[in-house]
Order: structure tokens, then C-alpha cells, then sequence
């Protein structure tokens, strides 16, 4: 965000904020894929297009942050992403955009596609959290699960929603949010549910 690497807390309140990018490019090198989301295009409010690639080119990335077309999530694979990530584009007033979703897959492959179910007092939020829609991350997950290779739940530390969304799906899981120790993700990784570690890796709370 701002051409930064941060780390913000349910996509408002900005903790940490780093610009020594090859520093945390060589930390991050560790690990078989990197999350990497470009904030102000999720909001709506510019983009770090140059970023993005740059940092694609050097690690193995799963990337998003406001993708609204297929042509958006082309331009990030082109640009050396390994998967890109939808989310509040998949969701309308009504619910789940399957035609959407489907031509999605047509266009980019499943194999390249992570769907975000971003999660909000028990409902599917949209938008950096901004809005909300009328639909449990479980209904999401069993709408698109046609479309995609993974699905990432973002919404604190959510063992027992883990389990659920793990019932619910035989595509990759992902949680991501409230991460604190390795402990936590061996748990996971022991239900067949991956994780996203930022605040922790940043904080030096846990390593490779």
C-alpha cells in the first residue's frame, strides 16, 4: 500500500510498514508461496502495479487486490504471478456471480484461480470489509467451488470455521488473520487446512 510493504488489521488499521524490500523478499524466499496483495487497488484507490511485478518476478506469488475482470488476473499472471485471487467481484447484491466465476475458469484455468471469502460478523464481506453481502462463507464456498483450485478464508484465527469450510470443500483452504505461532498452524495443517502467517513472520514470532 502507498508503494510500501504493510501489514493492516481487517484491511483498516495499519500496524506495520516497511520499505526494505529486499530484506522481506529474502525472508519470504523460505516459503513455497507468497500472499501478496495490492491494497490500494482492493480499495479502490490506486494501484502498485510496478510492485506487484517486481516482487512477482523474485518469489512465488498468489496475488490480489481489486481484480474486476479476467484481463486484470492475465495481466498479473503475465506479470509472473503463480495463481491470482478474486473476491468482492465474485459477490453481487444477489449473491454469487456463477457466470462470472465460470468464465473466469474458461479464461485463466482453475488451477490459476484462488476465490476470497472474506468474512465479516458471520457474513461474506466485500470490498477492503467495507460492505457486506447475505451469504455464509460456507454458502460461498459450496457456489464456487466449480471454478477454482483454492479458496481463502480470511477472518481472524477460525479453527472451528476452518473445520466447517474444510467439510465443505475438497479444494485447497486457506485461513489467513490472527496468526501467532507455529503451533496454530500445525493444527491446521493437521486438519488439511493451510495458512497465511504476515503478522508474525513480520514480528519475528515465528520463522520457516
Amino acid at each position: 500500500m502507498g508503494g510500501r510493504i504493510v501489514q493492516l488489521v481487517q484491511g483498516e488499521k495499519l500496524k506495520l510498514a516497511f520499505d526494505d524490500f529486499d530484506y522481506w523478499i529474502e525472508r519470504f524466499s523460505k516459503y513455497p508461496m507468497v500472499q501478496l496483495i495490492d491494497l490500494d487497488a482492493a480499495m479502490r484507490q490506486g494501484d502498485n502495479a510496478e510492485l506487484v511485478a517486481m516482487i512477482c518476478k523474485r518469489l512465488p506469488c498468489q496475488v490480489g487486490g481489486g481484480l474486476k475482470t479476467a484481463e486484470d488476473g492475465q495481466r498479473l499472471l503475465d506479470a509472473g504471478a503463480k495463481r491470482v485471487i478474486y473476491g468482492s467481484s465474485l459477490f453481487s447484491a444477489d449473491g454469487v456471480n456463477k457466470a462470472f466465476a465460470s468464465g473466469l475458469k474458461k479464461a485463466l484455468g482453475e488451477d490459476a484461480l484462488c476465490f476470497s471469502v472474506d468474512t465479516k460478523n458471520g457474513k461474506v464481506a466485500v470490498k477492503g470489509w467495507k460492505d457486506s453481502v447475505d451469504l455464509t462463507p460456507e454458502e460461498a464456498v459450496t457456489w464456487l467451488e466449480d471454478y477454482c483450485s483454492a479458496f481463502l478464508y480470511m477472518q481472524g484465527f477460525p479453527i472451528d470455521v476452518a473445520a466447517i469450510l474444510r467439510s465443505t470443500t475438497a479444494r485447497q483452504l486457506i485461513v489467513a488473520g490472527g496468526i501467532k505461532e507455529r503451533a496454530e498452524v500445525d493444527a491446521l495443517d493437521a486438519m488439511g487446512v493451510d495458512a497465511v502467517a504476515g503478522m508474525a513472520v513480520y514480528s519475528g514470532a515465528m520463522e520457516a
